[in-house]
């Protein structure tokens, strides 16, 4: 039977605040920026075979800060190589604090960077419709795969893009956090059926496998405090309870017995840690490159 709870993505304004609210509360870009500093430049140092050339493609860019970041990196492994960099993202409010981000950060006269206001499939309709020949040295697609009907059939047409030496990179919620035991719990209840938005790093490991493809795997510790959720009408428990289940107003639509199964499935150990007070929810990633 179709949930009658109604999909956060099909409120956008609301989306964004409380995705800027979970970047508050969260260590998701930090444990990112430790990695695109740490680890990252090496996996870039490998792409491009020398080319003065480099096509990038970024899925699901969001307001760019992190992709500026990998960019500075790339830089640094390929000082004198132009890129053409391919933004793909569906939200306007995104696109255009990215293009913000841009005019302001100094050193990127050696990148062209082509706005795609779009979905993931929506760049795959227009590459295909224009016959786009080109190979990608390196694609991105960091905590998008959530928000396509077909993930695998996602991965594999990005991965047709990439040239010889050509990297992808996915960063995904990890199968053992708290995202995946909701999601295991709750799927049914929660989530709308004309998106995939309970897939983990274990179902992108499955789909890789069962087509012969190699892979590593490198996890990302991260952490969200969630305190707030747990007090009766707090706003802000309430925009974080919206994002943890992908429900618009999911305090005031969902039936009692979700809602109390849900709040008590987040303070569980298999979910969270508390500490000073504190609700802390594993928020741990996986990468691929």
């Amino acid at each position: 039977m179709a949930s009658p709870l109604k999909s956060l993505v099909h409120d956008d304004s609301r989306y964004q605040k409380a995705f800027q609210l979970f970047l508050e509360r969260s260590t998701e870009h930090q444990c990112m920026q430790d990695f695109i500093h740490s680890k990252l430049p090496d996996l870039l140092a490998s792409i491009g075979d020398g080319k003065s050339r480099l096509n990038v493609i970024g899925v699901g860019c969001g307001d760019g800060k992190i992709d500026l970041e990998m960019l500075s990196e790339l830089r640094q492994k390929h000082p004198g190589v132009t890129v053409d960099y391919e933004v793909v993202e569906p939200s306007s409010q995104q696109l255009q604090k990215y293009k913000v981000s841009v005019s302001e950060t100094p050193d990127l006269d050696h990148i062209k960077f082509i706005w795609n206001e779009m979905t993931a499939s929506g760049f795959e309709e227009h590459w295909r419709r224009e016959n786009m020949t080109k190979k990608a040295d390196f694609i991105h697609m960091i905590q998008m795969l959530y928000y396509v009907a077909d993930p695998g059939a996602t991965v594999s047409f990005f991965q047709s893009l990439l040239d010889k030496k050509g990297k992808l990179l996915i960063i995904l919620v990890s199968e053992e956090s708290g995202w995946g035991k909701l999601w295991q719990t709750y799927k049914d209840q929660l989530v709308s059926s004309e998106l995939s938005q309970c897939v983990t790093t274990g179902d992108i490991k499955s789909y890789l496998d069962a087509r012969g493809v190699g892979y590593q795997w490198f996890e990302l510790p991260s952490g969200m405090e969630i305190t707030e959720c747990f007090t009766e009408g707090d706003e802000k428990g309430e925009l974080l309870l919206d994002f943890l289940t992908e429900v618009q107003d999911f305090s005031k639509t969902a039936s009692p017995e979700l809602k109390a199964g849900v709040l008590k499935l987040l303070r569980h150990p298999s979910c969270s840690v508390e500490s000073d007070g504190k609700v802390i929810f594993n928020n741990n990633l996986d990468l691929t490159p």
